[in-house]
C-alpha cells in the first residue's frame, strides 16, 4: 500500500514508517511563535528548567499582531521577544517585517519539513508541500527547548479540485466554499491532501491561500504536492537549492475523498459569526458596508493586491467605505510600490497600513465600531474578531472586496473584469 504525503514527511520526521492514528515523537525543522503567543511560550520554557532551543536557528520570534504596538503592555510583551532573542540566538523578525505565516513560507520552510507555530494558521506552510500545524504555547516551548514534537498522525483526505475558475473567482472562493460544504468541524484533525488538474497548475501564492485557511473546517494541516511551482517560487526566494519533488503514492489510502469544480464556482462570502456561514455575492448585493480590509495572512500577497488593482484603477473608494490595505510582508509593500500597485490603490482612496495582521486581529488598525459592516479577506470572522463583538465580519476575494469598496455594499466583481 502506498503512503500519503502526510505519511510520508511525518514518518521521516519520526524516523519509521507512521499509520493514521500512531502517536509520534517527530523532528521539528522550523518552531515559531507570535507576539500575543511567544511570550507565554518563552515563560513556559523557563518553567521547564531549559535556558536557550536546541537549535536557536530554527527557532523564530515573529512580532506581527501589534506592529506597531497600541498599548504598553504588548510593548513590555514585546521586548520579551526581543530579549529572549538577544540571550539564546533564536530569530527575531521585527515590527513592519510582516506576518508569520507569509514569511515563514517566503523564507524559512522549504518541501518535506516539519513546522509547528503557536498560531492556527501555521498551517499555511504546506502550501510548499511540508506538513505545517498549529499548536499550542506550552507545545512550542517543548519545540524550542528539544527541536521535537509529539502528535497523532491525523488521518488524511483527498481533495480534487478539477475544472477551470471562471473570470472574477478565485482560491479564496473554492476554499469559502469548501468550508461551507463541510462546516466549521467537518475535518477536525484531518489532514486534507490537494490534488487534481486545477491544483495542479495553481500558482503558489493560490496553494498559500488555500492552506492557510483549512484550519477554519478544522483540518489539522492542508498538504500541496511539491512540483514546478514549487520549486519555480523556491528558487524566486534564492532557496532553489531546497527543493525537492514529493507527492503521495498513487495508491495511497485515504479516509475520504472530496471532489470540487471549480467552474461551477461563484464569487462566495462567508457571512457573521462563522466562515462556514456561506453565501454567494447575489444573495447578499443589498449588504451596506462600512470597512474593507485587503490583506493579512490569507490575501495580503502582491497578486492579491494586483487583482484588488485591476478593478480600483481609475476609479474612487465609496465615500461611506474606508479601504485599508494591509501587505503580509515587507518584500510585498516593495514590489506593490515598484510596479506601481500600492500608488493605484492609494489614489482611488485607500490607507495603507503596516506590514503584519493589521486590524484582523482587533488590536488596533482598524478595530470595528458598534454594529458597523467589514468586509474582509482575512480567514476568520467570529464574533468580536476584528476587536468588537459588536462587529459584522463577511469574508471574501480580494476581488469582492474591492468591487465592494467601490459600491459601498457588498458587489460581484465580474462587472469591473
Amino acid at each position: 500500500m502506498g503512503k500519503t504525503l502526510t505519511e510520508k514527511i511525518l514518518g521521516e520526521h519520526a524516523g519509521h514508517d507512521v499509520a493514521p492514528d500512531d502517536f509520534i515523537v517527530a523532528r521539528v525543522d522550523w518552531a515559531y511563535v507570535q507576539d500575543g503567543t511567544g511570550p507565554l511560550a518563552v515563560r513556559q520554557m523557563a518553567e521547564l528548567g531549559v535556558e536557550k532551543p536546541a537549535r536557536p536557528d530554527r527557532c523564530i520570534l515573529f512580532i506581527d499582531h501589534a506592529s506597531p504596538s497600541p498599548r504598553r503592555e504588548l510593548s513590555n510583551d514585546h521586548l520579551t521577544l526581543r530579549r529572549f532573542a538577544r540571550r539564546t540566538g533564536a530569530l527575531l523578525s521585527d515590527v513592519g517585517e510582516g506576518v508569520c505565516h507569509v514569511l515563514a513560507t517566503e523564507d524559512f520552510i522549504s518541501p518535506g519539513e516539519l513546522a509547528v507555530g503557536a498560531d492556527s494558521h501555521s498551517c499555511t506552510g504546506g502550501a510548499l508541500g511540508a506538513f505545517t500545524t498549529g499548536m499550542g504555547s506550552t507545545d512550542i516551548a517543548v519545540a524550542f527547548a528539544f527541536a521535537k514534537t509529539w502528535l497523532r498522525v491525523p488521518q488524511a483526505w483527498k481533495v480534487i479540485v478539477r475544472g477551470q475558475f471562471p473570470k472574477g473567482v478565485y482560491a479564496k472562493d473554492l476554499m469559502l466554499h469548501l468550508i461551507g460544504t463541510i462546516g466549521t468541524e467537518g475535518a477536525n484533525y484531518k489532514a486534507l491532501e490537494f490534488a487534481g488538474e486545477t491544483v495542479a497548475a495553481m500558482p503558489m501564492d493560490d496553494r498559500l491561500t488555500c492552506a492557510n485557511i483549512v484550519v477554519e473546517c478544522g483540518a489539522k494541516a492542508g498538504v500541496f504536492p511539491s512540483d514546478a511551482i514549487t520549486q519555480q517560487f523556491l528558487e524566486a526566494r534564492g532557496r532553489g537549492g531546497r527543493f525537492r519533488p514529493l507527492a503521495a503514492d498513487p495508491d495511497a489510502a485515504y479516509e475520504n475523498t472530496l471532489e470540487f469544480d471549480v467552474s461551477r464556482l461563484e464569487p462566495t462570502l462567508s457571512c457573521p459569526h462563522q466562515p462556514d456561514n456561506t453565501k454567494t455575492v447575489g444573495e447578499l448585493a443589498d449588504v451596506a458596508v462600512d470597512q474593507v480590509l485587503i490583506g493579512t495572512c490569507t490575501n495580503g500577497r502582491l497578486s492579491d493586491f494586483h487583482i484588488a488593482a485591476s478593478i480600483l484603477r481609475g476609479r474612487r473608494v465609496h465615500p461611506n467605505v474606508r479601504l485599508l490595505l494591509t501587505p503580509g510582508s515587507r518584500r510585498i509593500l516593495k514590489q506593490g510600490i515598484g510596479d506601481g500597485t500600492f500608488a493605484a490603490l492609494v489614489e482611488a482612496g485607500a490607507t495603507m497600513t503596516a506590514p503584519g495582521c493589521g486590524a484582523c486581529v482587533g488590536v488596533h488598525d482598524g478595530i470595528l465600531g458598534d454594529g458597523e459592516v467589514c468586509v474582509s479577506t482575512q480567514n476568520r470572522n467570529f464574533e468580536g474578531r476584528m476587536g468588537n463583538p459588536k462587529g459584522l465580519i463577511y469574508l471574501a476575494s480580494p476581488a469582492v472586496a474591492a468591487a465592494t469598496a467601490i459600491e459601498g455594499k457588498i458587489a460581484d466583481p465580474r462587472k469591473y473584469l
